[in-house]
């Protein structure tokens, strides 16, 4: 038996994701109940509108789902161009994904200070949009398997095929990564149940719990993770 010991990145650690999939909950929840009635977060809602108002002729209504889809499509493309920027850059302490949550936990910051509806929640959900982006494609990864943090359907897809997997090789690897899977989804369940929660108790204002997470996981990424991984020889 050789065992090998070796140092991965914080922001591939399951403590990580949790933390960050309850935030997506969150968000998912203060943009529903404190927003306007929207899931901010995943864009395929948007699209689907989109496409639906604009058969029926709605042509206003049908562009008023464009600046939430553009702005996930911004994050995305801001994330891309951080990441690019930061490795070309020699002798920086602070990692690109660490300028992410802070970024994020700046825009989440002024949200709480927009009032509520009309405009300014149109404003506030093209932000949590913006925000969710920068998450999902900054952090992708679980113990090197792809997780989303601000969704489920993939995470639940990839469960459900390793558990049939599992189910047929018998395979314990295969089996912890399926609950890995399925534990982030019940993060991500838990963050939108404290979510509704805070924005009943809170209203708006509770989008700073989401600062708080967020804070907490720049400080966790200082930390270098060690693993332990053993072969058999």
């Amino acid at each position: 038996m050789i065992v090998i010991t070796r140092k991965g990145q914080m922001s591939e650690s399951f403590r990580l994701g949790a933390l960050l999939a309850i935030v997506g909950g969150f968000l998912d929840a203060y943009s529903y109940l404190a927003r306007g009635g929207v899931f901010a977060n995943a864009q395929t809602g948007n699209i689907v509108l989109l496409g639906l108002h604009a058969a029926q002729g709605h042509a206003s209504t049908a562009f008023s789902y464009l600046p939430p889809i553009f702005a996930f499509a911004f994050g995305v493309l801001a994330a891309e161009l951080v990441k690019s920027h930061c490795k070309q850059q020699e002798g920086l302490t602070i990692h690109w994904r660490q300028l992410i949550v802070l970024g994020e936990l700046i825009l989440l910051g002024g949200i709480a200070f927009l009032p509520q509806g009309g405009k300014t929640d149109t404003l506030a959900n093209i932000i949590i949009s913006f925000v969710c982006a920068l998450q999902v494609e900054a952090f992708r990864k679980v113990r090197g398997s792809a997780f989303a943090t601000t969704m489920c359907t993939g995470n639940l897809r990839s469960g459900t095929e390793l558990f049939a997997r599992w189910l047929q090789l018998k395979d314990p690897e295969l089996a912890l990564k399926s609950l890995r899977y399925f534990a982030i989804i019940l993060f991500f369940i838990l963050g939108a149940a404290f979510g509704t929660y805070c924005t009943h108790l809170w209203g708006i204002r509770s989008v700073f719990v989401c600062c708080g997470a967020l804070a907490l996981a720049f400080i966790m990424m200082f930390v270098v993770e060690e693993r332990v991984q053993e072969e058999n020889c």
